[in-house]
């Protein structure tokens, strides 16, 4: 069996990366609220709530939010966007994580959790739980 040798070209390199820019990020996650509905849509983007616990999708929205903002009718529990997620259990607004996971993945070594205590604003404990968490 004889080697073929590789067809070497110029990669793109590291300067050109393809993605949203940190203005984008800044636009699309302004808010909480258009952190919430960024999320909405990628877990439903047909518009119809499914049950993140069973899959039915027999699901509504909780008036009052409380406990959880959603609600399925089918196994009677209630559920957030967290819900099966790495957020799960987390009391961190939706927009702390987009940009935790924007900051990581965004990185080419990664990003230690002190910089992200310092780039968010949380405390140190709290960064290293979120990077874990993503990775």
């Amino acid at each position: 069996m004889t080697a073929t040798p590789r067809t070497i070209g110029k990669a793109p390199g590291k300067a050109h990366r393809e993605g949203i820019t940190v203005m984008q990020m800044a636009d699309m996650f302004a808010t909480e609220q258009h952190a919430v509905e960024w999320f909405e849509n990628i877990h439903w983007p047909d518009g119809q709530l499914v049950c993140l616990r069973c899959g039915s999708d027999d699901a509504y929205r909780v008036k009052s939010g409380k406990p959880m903002p959603y609600r399925c009718r089918t196994c009677l529990k209630y559920f957030s966007l967290k819900t099966g997620t790495a957020m799960e259990d987390s009391k961190l607004p939706l927009k702390l994580w987009a940009w935790a996971i924007y900051l990581e993945l965004t990185s080419l070594k990664g990003v230690s959790s002190m910089r992200l205590h310092r780039d968010l604003g949380v405390r140190q404990a709290t960064a290293w739980f979120m990077l874990h968490r993503i990775r």
